[in-house]
């Protein structure tokens, strides 16, 4: 049947009043989350964006949408299922929002609970409990990013490109990535089972999880005045590390600088501009931030360039994602410096990060980026100016020829 306005308000006030004072918190908020996405503008195209309200509310806006289905289904579950007395409604609030940010269609955009938002955290800080690899999904298909280096993961011979079928004979299909990752990581020792697929080759790979505790940054001294800094990602200590790393090329007296970016899955983008802009001269163009109406805001160096009479030459491979690539795009776009490798992974979009009620979070895709020349790499990646393949041959014989390429350009 049919219920007028009124009608609707007096059932959902009825209702309300027979519920814990929990519930009617979460009404609260959800109110409160409704008049925050009217009223909070967007940090970029905030006038282009369309703006949703309840229906019948008096305030003229773009779109209108009719809020009934959600409470006539809310009232349904809360009353007509058979276990409801078993019902949390915060996890019923919880998945109405998961569907919701869902429903948007990107993989970047996506709500975290309080235990997921917790993980991520702990994961950028540098200390967790898993295997050791960084995800995505390409074409509706879980896949490797890249294997962290030293993990189980990376001991196994898990690769950048592998796809995932399954995790412990659950089809990823099915899987959003934070899904994915809530059952690859568990405690230290236990197992987990991956089938991938490599090119045509589909495999299993059984992978006991360890404490992964990541380093951001490492130096080595190659000989003949050459430094590597290999940049493994960027979290929350990267930028620490890399200052004492480029303070030993500057301090040492180094002229040739090996940057090594592969299977680099990317992180804060504002380290990336930091260390992109030791390199350049200050009010430098790094990347381009350009929002749904098309508007492009450029983001400047601001450091002293301290390694700007550095040569350089950068490595990369289908690992290198986001921020390296940010880096690597900038430092070829505006010193002409050599990348050496293979085809990046391209990762063009920039998501901000907001910490919700109750320790939820939520990562919404507001920007796309582009190189300081208009590249976009989102699907295609950076094109190496110098292919050079890495073989599982080469590995297994401890060879590096990218690395080895890299040096004969600076020698």
């Amino acid at each position: 049947m049919e219920l007028t306005g009124n009608q609707r308000k007096k059932n959902i006030a009825r209702w309300v009043s027979n519920q814990i004072p929990k519930a009617i918190s979460i009404i609260l908020i959800f109110a409160f989350g409704v008049w925050v996405g009217q009223n909070v503008a967007l940090p970029f195209g905030s006038n282009q964006a369309p703006v949703f309200r309840i229906l019948n509310k008096n305030t003229p806006q773009h779109v209108q949408v009719d809020f009934a289905p959600f409470w006539n289904v809310w009232d349904k579950i809360s009353t007509d299922y058979l276990e409801r007395a078993r019902l949390d409604p915060q996890q019923l609030l919880y998945g109405a929002i998961s569907g919701m940010v869902d429903a948007v269609g990107d993989p970047y955009t996506v709500f975290l609970n309080p235990e997921q938002n917790a993980e991520f955290e702990l994961a950028l800080s540098g200390t967790y409990e898993g295997v050791g690899i960084e995800l995505d999904v390409r074409n509706d298909q879980l896949v490797v990013v890249a294997p962290i280096e030293g993990t189980p993961a990376a001991k196994a011979g898990v690769a950048a490109g592998d796809k995932i079928l399954e995790i412990d004979g659950i089809n990823t299909s099915t899987l959003t990535i934070q899904e994915a990752v809530q059952k690859i990581r568990g405690k230290t020792g236990s197992r987990v089972v991956f089938r991938l697929q490599r090119d045509t080759k589909v495999f299993d790979v059984k992978l006991t999880r360890a404490k992964i505790t990541l380093k951001s940054v490492e130096f080595e001294d190659l000989g003949g005045g050459i430094a590597q800094i290999k940049i493994i990602r960027f979290g929350d200590n990267t930028l620490t590390q890399w200052s004492k790393a480029a303070n030993k090329v500057v301090t040492r007296g180094y002229t040739k600088l090996i940057l090594d970016l592969r299977n680099n899955p990317g992180g804060r983008l504002d380290y990336s501009i930091s260390i992109a802009g030791d390199f350049l001269s200050k009010d430098t163009t790094v990347v381009i931030q350009e929002d749904s109406s098309g508007r492009q805001v450029p983001a400047r160096s601001e450091s002293d360039a301290k390694l700007g009479n550095v040569k350089v030459v950068i490595l990369i491979n289908k690992g290198s994602a986001s921020a390296s690539e940010i880096v690597a795009g900038a430092l070829r776009d505006q010193l002409g410096v050599k990348l050496v490798g293979e085809a990046t992974f391209g990762k063009g979009t920039i998501q901000k990060v907001d910490d919700l009620a109750g320790g939820a979070g939520l990562h919404i895709t507001f920007a796309k980026w582009l190189t300081p020349k208009g590249t976009w790499v989102n699907q295609k990646g950076l094109k190496p100016d110098i292919e050079v393949k890495l073989t599982e041959k080469d590995i297994a014989a401890d060879r590096d020829p990218q690395l080895d390429r890299a040096k004969q350009l600076l020698r």
